[in-house]
């Protein structure tokens, strides 16, 4: 065998690893790039339409003055809501939450339509609100006053020994 040959031979084996190296290198590089694109991916809200909210052509064959409860029925289906103290007035909520990863899902959009009825279920007035009738609550922290003692834990933990049936009869 010549020299020649035999660093030919080493040539084709360095060429070989190299780009075997190389493949490996670019496929990993690949992966990585896959798994980073995956993980975006991962990240994009999902938004979710929740409620009735009826079709714009059902809610314009609502005529104030002629449309009765039951054609509202068959034309926009049941309501989201009946105002409690006024049977009434009906209410078509529906809102578009979006929900990101682990966050609190926030409400984009809400649209609010309330239906109004006179004494002979006849439609009134109709009205259509976009995020103005949405009110955001804040719960009160308050807290309602009992009357009595308050124990700490080791009170309550320590306070019932002695109270314990001792066999005689209590009255």
């Amino acid at each position: 065998m010549s020299p020649q040959m035999g660093a030919r031979g080493h040539g084709f084996k360095r060429a070989a690893l190299c780009n075997r190296s190389e493949t490996m290198t670019r496929l990993l590089s690949l992966a990585l790039l896959a798994l980073a694109a995956g993980s975006l991916g991962a990240c994009t809200p999902t938004v979710n339409p929740r409620g009735n909210l009826p079709a714009p052509s059902a809610l314009e064959q609502i005529k104030p003055g002629t449309t009765d409860k039951a054609t509202v029925t068959r034309l926009l289906g049941s309501p989201s809501s009946v105002a409690t103290f006024d049977t009434q007035t009906w209410y078509y909520i529906s809102q578009r939450i979006e929900e990101l990863a682990f966050f609190k899902p926030e409400v984009r959009e809400q649209e609010v339509v309330v239906i109004t009825f006179d004494k002979d279920n006849v439609v009134t007035d109709v009205q259509r609100l976009r995020d103005k009738g949405r009110d955001n609550l804040e719960p009160v922290a308050r807290t309602t006053p009992a009357p009595g003692k308050e124990l700490s834990f080791i009170e309550q933990l320590l306070g019932n020994f002695g109270r314990f049936n001792t066999g005689t009869p209590q009255k």
